[in-house]
């Protein structure tokens, strides 16, 4: 059996990904799958802390559309994010696989409030913990949020699991001549605007020296081969 080379992790789920081919709403059986591989990643003794994305269902800026204030918009944005944490950790429980939700905006008859102390305590109990809206703040990403939580939580890494395979020069889909690279440093990222994570969060991960390594989540296996140290995707680090 292979080894992990992380103890403790931090997984940002796109809310796109949960969709599956549907592209919105969620898809159960992709959400199944993804929490198996969690279970898996359990099971090698790895701690799972995991932020999951709103864009299946609203993403603040694009479908506010200058229609909708801003923060109001954003606000929408990590409700959202909720509707995916009850389902990821619904999924999770039926499978037998011990869950948290911590939200950044109190909703207690649904989730526990963030609390950095209690969420370490539940990841060395071995309780997954899903961290919901965001940073609880509007103009901030979900991707600023992982990073963050990374941070709070002493995540060694953050695995960045998306629709795309790794980071490019160019948008692959648009150009064909597009390179892909196995590593890249937070520099070249900000300084080249690559689409890895929104220019705040790829500061903040610069800043507190973690590494981000993004991989296409469309095999959920990816995050196993991640956390034990297969090369997949795209390192983004120093």
């Amino acid at each position: 059996m292979a080894k992990p080379v992380y103890r403790r992790v931090l997984l940002k789920i796109s809310g796109e990904a949960l969709a599956g081919e549907k592209h919105t709403g969620l898809d159960f059986q992709m959400i199944g799958r993804v929490c198996d591989v969690i279970k898996e990643c359990l099971d090698l003794g790895v701690q799972v802390g995991l932020v999951v994305g709103g864009g299946n269902f609203w993403r603040g800026v694009k479908d506010g559309g200058g229609r909708i204030e801003r923060t109001r918009a954003d606000q929408m944005g990590m409700l959202a994010t909720v509707l995916n944490c009850l389902a990821v950790a619904d999924v999770c429980e039926q499978k037998g696989i011990p869950v948290r939700v911590q939200t950044a905006v109190e909703m207690r008859s649904m989730a526990e409030p963030y609390i950095r102390s209690k969420a370490i305590r539940h990841l060395e109990k071995g309780r997954v913990v899903i961290f919901g809206c965001g940073t609880g703040n509007p103009y901030f990403s979900t991707d600023t949020a992982a990073v963050l939580r990374a941070a709070e939580i002493g995540a060694e890494v953050i695995l960045l699991a998306k629709n795309v395979d790794g980071v490019y020069s160019a948008d692959p889909v648009k150009d064909p001549n597009a390179v892909k690279y196995d590593v890249i440093s937070y520099d070249d990222v900000l300084a080249q605007h690559l689409m890895v994570m929104d220019s705040t969060a790829t500061s903040l991960s610069m800043d507190n020296h973690i590494p981000v390594l993004l991989f296409a989540l469309k095999d959920p296996r990816n995050i196993v081969r991640a956390v034990c140290g297969e090369k997949i995707g795209t390192i983004v680090g120093e």
